[in-house]
């Protein structure tokens, strides 16, 4: 059964990415950065980018050096809960959800500040998200055929097609199965 993650996974696969491409900790680089006499973020990103350090290795120092954003210390829990604080009737509907991702054998749940992320070991393939007052978001990467209910949406996005749910009864057996076209997809095994 998956576990839901904090950002505290991402964090630590930063770190280690970092590690992986450089052979030195964010602290290594940190050290560095206050010896340089680095003090704001803009610096920061302009000396690791001359050191060839960017994207999610530049974040990883970036943290060491200023610290983690406040949600980033916050619990899946507690992340979860506050998604649904002010629309508790729609938590049943992102539980359902939940239970098919954690039941699912190669699902990652992965709890943001506004919304779930559901990933395979390779990629994001559907997002949860409460959008309005009374439905939740369903959104996939991936335009599953026969989704009754499946709709394109920002066109620039890669997550570009939702269905929206209103109930748990919205949560069918077509929507599983799509739910399951979309993992397989996000793997590169598309049965859809």
């Amino acid at each position: 059964m998956a576990e839901m993650q904090s950002w505290q996974s991402m964090v630590d696969a930063n770190a280690a990415r970092l590690l992986r491409t450089t052979g030195r900790t964010p602290s290594d680089w940190a050290g560095d950065a206050r010896a340089a006499g680095i003090t704001t973020h803009e610096d920061l990103a302009r000396w690791l980018r001359e050191q060839g350090v960017t994207g999610y290795s530049l974040m990883s120092v970036d943290w060491e050096v200023f610290g983690l954003p406040e949600m980033f210390l916050r619990s899946a829990d507690e992340l979860y809960d506050a998604q649904y604080a002010d629309r508790p009737a729609l938590k049943p509907v992102a539980d359902r959800i939940l239970l098919w991702a954690a039941a699912t054998p190669g699902t990652i749940i992965q709890m943001r500040k506004t919304y779930v992320s559901l990933q395979s070991s390779r990629r994001k393939f559907a997002q949860l998200a409460p959008t309005t007052r009374t439905a939740v978001d369903l959104s996939f990467r991936l335009a599953v055929p026969d989704l009754p209910g499946l709709e394109p949406v920002r066109g620039d996005d890669p997550f570009a097609w939702r269905i929206r749910l209103r109930n748990e009864d919205d949560i069918n057996d077509a929507l599983l199965r799509a739910l399951s076209a979309a993992l397989e997809d996000s793997l590169g095994r598309s049965s859809a």
